[in-house]
């Protein structure tokens, strides 16, 4: 914790590539930071102040680890709120603020508080257990989505048809109807203790066939001014009926009426922000750390056109990582690699990432096409 003389300890639940990135934009401003992972060879591991191997579940673990912080935020939303509901009314600061992250951490209640403060959202169904979606099969074709502990693709199952129930989860969760949208996109809003909010502009997201990852994100998105204006103000409207403060990127369906709607909303910085580290004046990495700390928001726009390709394990390989083509896409103009220090690599993990800046917005999505199929994760 700092003394009167030093700048304060911001401490971050969570020491994956979000925080590794975090701490990169945190060095500039010899902003001290401290990481609490339950991973001993974490992304973060070597670059903070300090590291503490720990469970971000466990109630003593976390409370001891926020006392010797200033502030503290998150890079992951699975951790234990009430430790932090604790610090916060022992007068710490703890943004995204843990009520919040406690309404993040349930699908369910996410849902209710779109469809309670009037945010576009897909019309939805809660169930307890696989019976109870199988008794709404007259709400097919839906998506199956687990209340807690999904994520990246896991706990979300697509129910089309009758013959597909038998996938349905036997846990709380909720149906939501499937939407058949034309585009989705993300647009990443930052509010500080201040007051004061920035909105990016809207990226393009395209997802891996079968990971249900992002695989490809395009900067700016091709969508009208009339459905980016609308999504830019439906993102402001969700933080602002929150009351948070922090980053949110808002995931939303572009339907091909033209309407957007809510799908899912991340308190911290996120895949779909990874682009504005070489793309915008001011990086989502280093705009939540503005954010947190109560500092002046950074200019979001864009400074050119981009796309990011996310780097994911090969398929087939599991084990000591190799990066085949690094050297290649490297010698190419504009592109930029990210890797995030994971030693270890399996099929679908978040490996690392590349940005492609061109001004040429047809040459960029070919680009990026060729560096997908360039760079292969793979395993000795």
């Amino acid at each position: 914790m700092a003394n009167k003389n030093q700048s304060p300890v911001l401490g971050v639940l969570g020491g994956g590539q979000l925080g590794r990135m975090l701490i990169q934009s945190a060095i500039n401003y010899n902003q001290d930071i401290h990481i609490l992972d339950p991973d001993p060879n974490a992304p973060c591991k070597d670059l903070s102040q300090k590291f503490t191997v720990g469970s971000l579940k466990d109630f003593d673990t976390v409370y001891a680890f926020g006392k010797e912080c200033d502030v503290i935020t998150v890079e992951i939303e699975s951790v234990n709120a009430e430790a932090l509901i604790k610090l916060e009314s022992e007068g710490k600061k703890v943004y995204p603020q843990p009520k919040i992250l406690q309404l993040i951490q349930d699908k369910r209640e996410q849902k209710q508080f779109y469809q309670q403060h009037n945010i576009p959202t897909a019309e939805f169904i809660l169930t307890a257990n696989k019976s109870e979606v199988i008794h709404n099969k007259s709400f097919l074709p839906a998506v199956n989505k687990l209340g807690k502990e999904g994520y990246d693709g896991r706990g979300v199952q697509v129910i089309k048809s009758e013959e597909d129930l038998d996938k349905a989860f036997d846990a709380p969760g909720l149906l939501e109807k499937l939407i058949d949208f034309d585009k989705e996109i993300a647009v990443t809003v930052a509010r500080n203790e201040a007051g004061d909010l920035t909105v990016y502009p809207a990226v393009e997201c395209a997802f891996h066939p079968t990971a249900n990852l992002v695989e490809f994100l395009f900067a700016p998105a091709e969508i009208s001014k009339e459905v980016e204006d609308k999504a830019k103000e439906i993102a402001k409207d969700v933080i602002l009926k929150l009351g948070m403060v922090g980053i949110l990127a808002v995931e939303m369906f572009v339907t091909k009426e033209g309407e957007v709607l809510v799908n899912e909303i991340a308190p911290r910085p996120h895949n779909s922000g990874h682009h504005t580290i070489e793309a915008n004046f001011t990086s989502q990495f280093e705009q939540h750390l503005r954010s947190v700390m109560n500092w002046p928001l950074g200019n979001p726009e864009l400074r050119c056109p981009a796309a990011m390709i996310n780097l994911l394990g090969e398929e087939g390989f599991t084990g000591p990582a190799i990066v085949e083509g690094q050297e290649i896409a490297m010698a190419e103009k504009g592109v930029y690699i990210h890797m995030y220090g994971k030693k270890l690599t399996k099929p679908f993990r978040k490996m690392g990432h590349v940005t492609v800046l061109d001004e040429d917005v047809s040459q960029l999505k070919t680009k990026a096409l060729k560096i997908k199929d360039l760079i292969k994760i793979k395993s000795i």
